[in-house]
């Protein structure tokens, strides 16, 4: 673990959590300055990424939307966090900005050039989870293409980034970029290049047109638990973002740095960042108070919209008194949030959906005031290893209770580094002292000084 937490912040540009409640702001996702108000005051605090998690899912049943889905707000409506990110970067100079594209819906020349011009308007801030996204069933249906295997979808995520990345690292040199009016030369065509590349799920021949940015390559972040995706995660990923309880995570943190040293990786190169609810008040009674009051909002049934958004599976239709039939709950989507719930202590399907209930795909808050849930963090950081935390939106669909409570008591302990100067988000979440991919980042192979020249 390094010297101090690194702190995220997880939102999506849709309705968060209990919205129901009336101080709740995520209705406001569609007005631009409640996101501006966020970002300003996560900069201000000393966080070190906002990021928005996306996809084009939603919770699908058999071959239709549960009407209590659209009714109650789950995981549906949502709009693109990418036309939320350059009014963020324009009110920021400090904070990362982190969003997700599918690689089974984004081709990789078009996630190539979105994120190569966002590292540019950032000034090196940009980074991508990777991930083939969530509600896999209802986008597929959505764009007209096959449910694809879950495996499969690794495959393919595993090509996209090796297209991607060749398109960062191999298409420009640093010095491709020369600007001079006098000679009338924009760009040396001896340092600029089509890229070839002939995979099992991608093909391409051709040029990023976006000369690279701070960074070339965005910070890279995975989201999947699942060994397909601890495995993409410890090839690829910088950072990692894991939602279990602790015992699980320890074990998915400790398998992720052991696949990435049989990759000729840094084991330590890799941030794991775990999912953290803080329900934080002045007393703890009133962050108790709190957690009734966000409980209270959702219902079984809006629980059971959740796990099939997550998973495809319709839990009202089971036997609530059994668990799952592990050949029922065999799924090509959101593996992960099944396989939890499986095995010699399996929970019944009504223990699963007041799990869900209480605390959807996160783990178990930390409740208390601002001391209590310092303490039980690290108590989860001790017995995980992880290296921080991705925060959760409180009551209020915000930051604000963990911002001017929590933030403090981690300032005081000294366990983060808030007054850092203005870097790019590669050199402030990896401490590694270069905006670029560390050189035994696969990525780094793509580039020409890495290669032998033609």
């Amino acid at each position: 673990m390094t010297a101090s937490w690194k702190i995220g912040m997880f939102q999506c540009a849709g309705l968060m959590g209990a919205w129901k409640l009336p101080d709740n702001t995520s209705t406001e996702f569609l007005d631009l300055n409640h996101w501006l108000t966020m970002a300003r005051r996560c900069e201000e605090a000393g966080v070190d990424f906002l990021f928005f998690a996306d996809d084009y899912g939603y919770p699908v049943v058999g071959d239709a939307i549960p009407a209590n889905a659209i009714r109650g707000g789950v995981q549906f409506p949502k709009g693109d966090p990418t036309a939320i990110l350059p009014a963020l970067a324009a009110v920021t100079e400090k904070l990362g900005l982190v969003t997700t594209l599918s690689t089974m819906v984004e081709k990789p020349p078009m996630v190539a050039r979105k994120m190569a011009t966002l590292d540019h308007i950032t000034n090196g801030r940009i980074g991508w989870n990777i991930v083939t996204g969530a509600g896999q069933n209802a986008s597929a249906r959505l764009f007209g293409i096959p449910l694809t295997d879950h495996d499969v979808r690794y495959e393919i995520a595993a090509d996209h980034v090796d297209l991607s990345l060749k398109l960062w690292e191999g298409c420009w040199d640093d010095d491709g970029l020369v600007v001079d009016r006098e000679a009338g030369v924009y760009a040396d065509p001896d340092k600029v290049r089509e890229i070839e590349h002939h995979g099992p799920h991608f093909s391409a021949k051709g040029v990023l047109t976006v000369p690279p940015g701070p960074q070339r390559t965005p910070v890279l972040f995975q989201a999947g638990a699942s060994a397909p995706g601890r495995d993409l995660a410890a090839k690829y990923a910088e950072a990692v973002f894991l939602a279990a309880e602790v015992p699980a995570l320890a074990a998915q943190i400790a398998d992720i740095r052991r696949r990435a040293e049989q990759y000729g990786r840094d084991p330590g190169s890799i941030k794991c960042l775990m999912a953290g609810t803080f329900i934080v008040a002045e007393t703890e009674e009133e962050a108790r108070a709190i957690r009734e009051r966000q409980t209270a909002t959702k219902s079984l049934e809006d629980a059971a919209a959740a796990y099939a958004f997550f998973t495809g599976l319709d839990l009202s239709a089971m036997d609530a008194d059994k668990p799952m039939d592990p050949i029922v709950a065999s799924t090509q989507t959101g593996r992960t949030n099944v396989e939890r719930f499986l095995g010699p202590n399996a929970p019944t399907v009504r223990e699963i959906l007041e799990e869900f209930q209480r605390n959807n795909v996160m783990g178990a808050p930390f409740i208390g005031n601002a001391q209590q849930v310092v303490d039980q963090a690290e108590e989860a950081i001790a017995a995980t290893g992880a290296d921080g935390f991705l925060v959760q939106p409180d009551h209020t669909g915000t930051f604000d209770s963990f911002l001017d409570l929590v933030m403090p008591e981690l300032r005081v302990r000294g366990l983060v580094e808030t007054d850092l100067p203005t870097m790019t988000l590669r050199e402030r979440l990896l401490d590694t002292g270069t905006p670029h991919l560390a050189p035994e980042h696969p990525g780094a192979s793509f580039r020409r000084d890495a290669r032998t020249p033609a």
